[in-house]
């Protein structure tokens, strides 16, 4: 987006004419053609896209800002890179639980960091390279009412010792789109790295490998309704635990340590038979490598010790793992398991794997059920062997 038409769109003409393409837009459907063509016969071709850009963007917003979208501004990629705002909320309350005041975004993209930040009561300021994002950032504060100051400028070159916190939110995109390459970052992993040695909390990509975490720092991935969202490596006085998984769902959060783990011979970090239930982990929890943790939690072991899956005697509600009742053992083989669904009537059939070369929607249609019954299979390995499970979920 253009700086020069964005800043136009906060004007009294450009918030009118947002509101024309809005209203528009939701009336349209997908017919956005026609919204475009008829906001051009009273606007400028250049305003008429801006308008109309932006108010696609609240709506796409919406996922990760709720109601909020509807008064915010964004661009593209901004709105891609934002944390969604129950995450962002979740960083500040832990900010604000470790007594910090003030908090340094190194990189605030459209603000959505410093708007959790300000919402919980922490003063912050932001910068970032790119002029129009910052511009946005400013108008999100103050659309939304908000304290917090935003510049252009370098993180690289800041002093952050005058903040409580550091925060940093690298971005994971080159020349080439989106890199996995530490190095590529911005600010590189150099730079992160010297962050690390004082209180600060870094976003980064949920896929980090455990042993780029430098000692001392505490890592944690985080969960939104089933969906691993980021990691974040919490320095100095923030980090309280070597390795967290937090969940956030429908009834709010709840976060397990390793220190949640069994001790060594206990129960939780041992292959058992497969019992009554089983237990798939949420995201969060594999990659931080808590899956035993969960194992001791319902008093259960795991069905393999290279396999996300654990069993146990017993039903628990836990917001760590989805659960399900053990009915029965299927054939593994395919012919075999295609005459004993049939036999069962199925054929509506959702496949959980883990651990097995197999495709689920390949595998279904090869199955060609067509019964009445809904059914659900797991197939994975228990004990180093290939296993198929009728389940039902909790």
């Amino acid at each position: 987006m253009d700086l020069e038409a964005f800043r136009w769109l906060l004007t009294d003409d450009g918030q009118e004419l947002l509101a024309v393409a809005a209203r528009d837009l939701e009336g349209a459907g997908d017919d956005s053609l026609a919204a475009v063509e008829r906001l051009r016969r009273t606007a400028s071709a250049e305003h008429a896209a801006a308008a109309l850009t932006q108010a696609t963007l609240r709506v796409r917003g919406r996922a990760k800002f709720g109601d909020l979208a509807d008064r915010m501004y964004f661009t593209p990629d901004g709105l891609e890179q934002a944390t969604r705002l129950r995450v962002a909320e979740h960083r500040a309350a832990r900010l604000v639980a470790s007594s910090a005041r003030t908090v340094l975004d190194l990189g605030c993209g459209i603000g959505g960091d410093l708007i959790a930040a300000a919402r919980a009561g922490l003063v912050g300021a932001g910068v970032d390279l790119d002029p129009v994002r910052v511009a946005v950032a400013q108008a999100n504060l103050a659309a939304l009412g908000l304290p917090g100051a935003v510049s252009v400028a370098d993180a690289t070159t800041l002093d952050t010792t005058p903040f409580d916190v550091a925060f940093a939110d690298p971005a994971r995109r080159s020349a080439r789109g989106r890199t996995f390459d530490v190095d590529d970052w911005t600010p590189p992993w150099s730079f992160v790295e010297g962050l690390l040695t004082r209180d600060s909390c870094v976003k980064v990509a949920p896929g980090i490998p455990h042993e780029l975490v430098p000692a001392g720092v505490e890592a944690e991935w985080v969960s939104d309704h089933g969906e691993v969202k980021e990691a974040a490596l919490w320095s100095g006085r923030l980090a309280t635990t070597e390795r967290r998984a937090t969940v956030i769902g429908e009834g709010g959060l709840a976060t397990l340590t390793d220190e949640d783990g069994p001790a060594a011979g206990e129960a939780g970090g041992q292959v058992r038979a497969v019992g009554g239930y089983l237990y798939e982990p949420d995201g969060a929890v594999i990659r931080a490598g808590l899956v035993t943790a969960v194992a001791a939690g319902v008093q259960g072991g795991l069905v393999d010790e290279h396999i996300a899956y654990v069993t146990s005697d017993q039903a628990f509600r836990t917001p760590f793992a989805r659960g399900y009742t053990v009915l029965e053992e299927l054939p593994y083989r395919e012919k075999a398991l295609r005459a004993a669904l049939r036999e069962r009537g199925v054929g509506r059939l959702t496949i959980k794997k883990r651990g097995v070369d197999v495709v689920p929607e390949q595998l279904r249609k090869r199955l060609d059920l067509h019964g009445e019954q809904d059914a659900t299979i797991v197939l994975t390995r228990v004990a180093g062997h290939g296993t198929t499970l009728l389940v039902r979920p909790f």
